[in-house]
């Protein structure tokens, strides 16, 4: 009963510790050292309640760029095994070399082993950026750009996905929550020697979740945000913003409203983020000039494609 109650007491700290305040971490750990010695609770129930609150601390510390480039890897492998990539030279040097112009605008330029770009042979209008800097965009969407400017306000949107952290923001929930739930199952048992603790098995989880996650689409507003910092990096390079709204209203023309792929599953449709764009950029859309060097460029890279 004892163990019981003070369980029921260490709880509301674990719930404090989902807030971010590492302090609650450290009165945790010492109220369970008292407890055990003043005989409260059994030295096994010690352990399992101290792996538990370290485990709900390193889901706040958030990924190294390291373990964000190895799980983002992963993921973009497990892409790679439904959308082929496109055998077009070409075609992924020309999205490299945009893509890292973009990057380097960005406030993040610099990341674990730097950014990739991708063409996938799909004609799905999709686009997906893993947390280890893998950018993919399919042949379906990239027939939605009329120039260059729009190009690359697909890739600064992806960009801005990295940038903002996204998806490990969507994973360190994921993980959280279930930090909380094994505090509530193993705060009362003894792991049998040799068990793996859940906290720390390796990062299959991770990769499943945000597989699933890139797949199911970002909120709403993690969408807009990323729009956002695509309007940014695109004035920062030269581009016209108005890009990512040219890009839009061809894919909402090609876009089949009843369709469960692609941008139709994983974005807000295109004229809410249209509109969206022009409100916060307090202006109206225009036409794209495109110098007619680019427009060239443009045509030749991708223009069949």
């Amino acid at each position: 009963m004892k163990k019981r109650l003070f369980f029921l007491c260490l709880l509301p700290t674990a719930l404090f510790l989902l807030c971010g305040c590492q302090a609650m971490l450290t009165s945790t750990v010492k109220a369970t050292d008292k407890a055990e010695q003043s005989g409260m609770i059994a030295p096994a129930t010690a352990v399992s309640i101290k792996k538990s609150t370290t485990a709900v601390s390193r889901t706040m510390e958030g990924f190294t760029p390291e373990q964000e480039y190895y799980i983002g890897r992963s993921v973009a492998a497990v892409i790679l095994t439904k959308y082929p990539s496109y055998a077009s030279r070409q075609a992924n040097e020309y999205l490299n070399l945009l893509g890292q112009t973009l990057a380097q605008a960005s406030d993040m330029p610099q990341i674990f082993l730097g950014y990739r770009f991708l063409v996938l042979n799909s004609d799905e209008i999709n686009a997906f950026a893993t947390p280890g800097g893998h950018i993919f965009v399919t042949r379906g969407l990239l027939r939605c750009c009329p120039n260059e400017d729009a190009v690359a306000a697909i890739l600064a949107h992806e960009i801005g996905h990295i940038q903002l952290k996204h998806g490990i923001q969507a994973i360190k929930k994921a993980r959280v929550t279930d930090a909380v739930n094994t505090i509530a199952t193993e705060s009362v048992r003894v792991l049998a020697p040799g068990e793996a603790d859940r906290f720390t098995e390796t990062f299959g989880g991770v990769i499943s979740d945000i597989t699933t996650m890139i797949h199911n689409g970002y909120s709403r507003s993690f969408e807009y945000a990323a729009d956002d910092v695509a309007q940014t990096i695109l004035r920062r390079v030269g581009y016209d913003p108005n890009g990512l709204v040219a890009m839009l209203m061809v894919m909402e023309k090609k876009l089949n409203p009843g369709d469960e792929a692609g941008f139709a599953k994983t974005h807000p449709a295109p004229q809410d983020r249209i509109s969206e764009v022009l409100r916060r950029a307090g202006g109206t859309y225009t036409p794209v000039k495109a110098p007619k060097a680019r427009q060239a460029r443009f045509l030749k890279a991708v223009g069949k494609i």
